[in-house]
């Protein structure tokens, strides 16, 4: 019983932990302006999270490839409408950076 407790206990940690990652990366989305152009579910200038994540699902590199995105910007792939460097946002660090890639990418 008491290892069964355990378990489950553990679960219960591993869960809150992903749940306050899957919230930290939505916070930092909208403190880091990114929501002004993209959504969560649908298109606005800028591609929706959900198909970024469908695009790149199972490739290999896809987090250094967006990483790379992010952080130089670019355009073509999504449409005309091309993303600044960091999103626009020159104080956005690189490891906020890839929290959010990690975080569009577990859409």
């Amino acid at each position: 019983m008491k290892n069964w407790l355990m378990v489950v206990t553990a679960l219960g940690l591993v869960c809150a932990a992903a749940v306050a990652r899957a919230d930290a990366g939505l916070d930092l989305a909208k403190q880091s302006g990114c929501l002004n152009c993209h959504d969560v579910d649908k298109k606005k200038l800028g591609p929706a999270y959900k198909d970024v994540a469908a695009k790149y699902k199972g490739q290999p590199g896809a987090e250094a490839k967006l990483i790379a995105k992010v952080t130089h910007g670019g355009g073509g792939v999504w449409g005309a409408m091309p993303m600044p460097p960091k999103g626009g946002n020159a104080g956005l660090s690189d490891a906020d950076i890839k929290t959010l890639v990690k975080w569009v990418l577990s859409r």
